[in-house]
């Protein structure tokens, strides 16, 4: 069977709940954000601006030299770079904790790169997608609206940010109530949805896994070296080396997952590729920061990275 041409167990309701668990797990993190996380980018930008072009910038182009080099069937390319055009995943601020990284610095970077996938996860999608001819001739065959991918995008991430944002800054004792369990229950509950999703895929999940797993574990190592080469380059303290890393390599492939059912058509071979790519960045992720984590920078550069915040 063609990839292609594979139908997912995946209909309206499933679409519906999964948009609210995506929404639902943005409030949660939004509850945590103050504007002093986005004061103190503002005091020491560097960090960040480096991270965010590693995000935006660099992996997209990355992705499309991947790409190039690999030759994957389109629908599998599309899915490459719909995945690194989203911005970072839910879990990358608790992977940065363990990690022993600048849990602050990833804490402002997932906050602004949320703000930014509104314009910057279909803008990288569609340019990327049309400057690789195969991927070009399949996004001519569905009709996207920019705008409309603009709003879901907006409605997914923005609306639940500003939301918990406004709350944490109004009633900050209410915030902190509502995120004991927010934040655990909108996880258990994706999931638990991934978990259903699959089970009900799982004989096109056996059949398929094999043409995506090695490109993905690919493409996410991919993430992960641009990030920490980077920002090694660059001088940034190690802290900030594994925050930025983490951040790159595990991506919001559950906003990639929705965006593929509501303007893709479900198309097999990107919904493989997003799926396996939602399993895969938790298992490297909790891989490298359990070794990190044993691994604690040194004081010297602790201390390099507090004098960076202050300058």
């Amino acid at each position: 069977m063609n990839i292609d041409d594979i139908q997912l167990n995946f209909n309206a309701t499933s679409l519906t709940i999964m948009n609210i668990l995506i929404g639902f797990i943005m409030f949660g993190v939004a509850l945590d954000l103050k504007l002093a996380d986005f004061k103190q980018s503002v005091k020491n930008p560097k960090p960040a601006i480096i991270g965010l072009c590693c995000q935006f910038v660099l992996l997209p182009a990355f992705t499309y030299l991947l790409v190039l080099i690999i030759q994957p069937r389109p629908s599998i390319a599309l899915g490459l770079f719909l995945v690194a055009a989203c911005p970072g995943g839910n879990l990358s601020n608790f992977l940065t904790y363990l990690a022993k990284g600048n849990t602050p610095l990833s804490i402002s970077m997932s906050a602004i790169s949320t703000v930014l996938a509104i314009f910057m996860t279909p803008f990288n999608t569609l340019l990327w997608g049309s400057l690789y001819g195969p991927t070009d001739s399949l996004l001519k065959s569905f009709t996207i609206s920019p705008q409309d991918l603009l709003v879901t995008i907006f409605l997914m991430l923005g609306l639940p940010l500003a939301i918990g944002m406004y709350i944490n800054h109004k009633y900050p004792e209410k915030a902190q109530q509502i995120n004991k369990w927010a934040k655990k229950a909108s996880i258990v509950f994706f999931l638990g949805f991934v978990i259903v999703s699959l089970a009900a895929n799982f004989k096109y999940f056996i059949e398929f896994i094999g043409m995506v797993a090695i490109i993905v574990f690919i493409h996410n190592l991919l993430a992960i070296v641009i990030g920490y080469t980077t920002s090694s380059l660059l001088r940034l303290p190690i802290a900030d080396r594994r925050a930025i890393s983490i951040e790159v390599g595990i991506q919001n492939s559950g906003l990639g997952l929705v965006l593929i059912f509501n303007f893709f058509d479900g198309l097999g071979g990107m919904a493989i590729v997003a799926a396996w790519w939602a399993i895969w960045h938790i298992i490297s992720g909790l891989t490298i920061a359990t070794y990190w984590s044993k691994r604690p920078p040194h004081k010297e550069t602790v201390q390099e990275s507090a004098r960076s915040v202050k300058t």
